[in-house]
């Protein structure tokens, strides 16, 4: 029974130390971080930069947080399973080394078929032995990765509750802000009160973009890169992943000339380029929508928001706030339950995004670099 066990013991070969909490713990770092730069933000001269930088570090840390923790559970899933299948091996295991440990020598001296037999004996414990040894060390080395795990959990779970708080102070700060902003600057339309009449009986996000740009505005003292220079290697407006492509059908059906990208909800949108807006706020069932031009005879279109920042005619900078995603706030069951168990029970929002060309509709990924992002 001895060569059994210990042929087992060596199939199963040794555990490296676990690496799996390693993200979480550097999430907890980069939330730690983030929770400093939202205190830094309240003395910053430019407080608007501040809170963005600070929101995206918050975003960027909660979203490590999730994988971290997800890999963390999977990791401790997959040690208790290992344990329940081998039950009966670690049974006999323990069984056979206690024998071994109350056998006195005298005893193991003894054999029934004399000096010959018991030289065999000692033989095969001797090359069971190590294998013994190195699957007690094996199991010692797991039940050392549990407590890791489950007090690594514990620390994330502080960390937690203080940046899900933070992260909605940090929003709500950035709202104050921008509403007591300085005027940016603005190029004026000749007829402003005409872009709204024509947002309100426009059909179409095709069409009512395409008659944006017939709508005159006021010239730049100083033009921006030509945006043609920046095709590839613009950013996402919000961190998040593909959901479909340009042109590609959705569950209804329907085709439409852009991309969608998902995210987590309340995600912070940016303007991935300096433009001047075209319009901000509510369009058809796009609920509301920031419309960008970077350049004359473009468009970027950024439509899904709940919350639009800026004013017809503004000129902002790259990477500043231009809307926030819809959804509700996280709190720290559904984070919990949505990291160790892969749920969904965070919710999903979405941003929709059109590049425009002279009126055409191109391939935004064309300019959204997927090695950007």
């Amino acid at each position: 029974m001895i060569g059994v066990i210990a042929a087992m013991c060596l199939a199963s070969g040794a555990y490296g130390a676990a690496s799996s909490t390693k993200m979480a713990r550097d999430a907890s770092q980069s939330l730690r971080d983030a929770s400093a730069k939202l205190i830094a933000a309240e003395s910053a001269d430019d407080r608007i930069a501040a809170l963005t930088q600070t929101i995206r570090a918050f975003e960027a840390g909660l979203l490590a947080m999730r994988d971290g923790l997800r890999n963390a559970a999977i990791r401790e899933r997959v040690i208790k399973l290992e344990f329940e299948n081998r039950r009966d091996q670690i049974s006999q295991l323990l069984g056979v080394l206690l024998t071994l440990e109350r056998a006195t020598t005298p005893l193991l001296l003894i054999h029934p078929e004399g000096a010959v037999g018991t030289a065999r004996s000692g033989m095969m414990v001797s090359e069971v032995t190590p294998g013994l040894q190195q699957e007690a060390e094996n199991l010692r080395v797991q039940l050392a990765e549990l407590e890791e795990i489950r007090s690594m959990q514990q620390i994330a779970e502080e960390d937690l509750q203080l940046s899900l708080a933070g992260v909605q102070e940090a929003r709500v700060k950035l709202s104050q802000a921008i509403s007591q902003r300085e005027e940016l600057p603005k190029r004026f339309s000749e007829d402003p009160i005409r872009i709204q009449i024509l947002a309100d009986n426009s059909a179409t996000l095709d069409f009512f973009a395409d008659a944006l740009t017939q709508i005159p505005f006021d010239e730049l003292d100083e033009q921006p890169i030509p945006f043609e220079e920046l095709r590839g290697k613009l950013a996402f407006p919000t961190t998040g992943t593909l959901l479909r492509k340009f042109n590609e059908t959705d569950a209804a059906g329907l085709k439409r000339p852009g991309i969608l990208l998902a995210t987590s909800s309340l995600a912070l949108v940016s303007a991935p380029v300096s433009a001047t807006i075209r319009y901000a706020g509510p369009f058809l069932d796009y609920a509301n929508v920031i419309i960008l031009e970077p350049d004359a005879g473009y468009l970027i279109v950024l439509a899904g928001m709940s919350q639009a920042y800026g004013a017809v005619g503004e000129v902002v900078e790259k990477g500043d706030p231009v809307g926030l995603l819809g959804g509700k706030e996280a709190k720290l069951g559904d984070f919990l339950v949505d990291a160790s168990q892969g749920s969904g029970t965070l919710g999903q929002e979405t941003l929709y995004i059109e590049v425009r060309e002279n009126g055409n509709p191109t391939n935004p990924l064309d300019w959204f670099g997927l090695e950007q992002n």
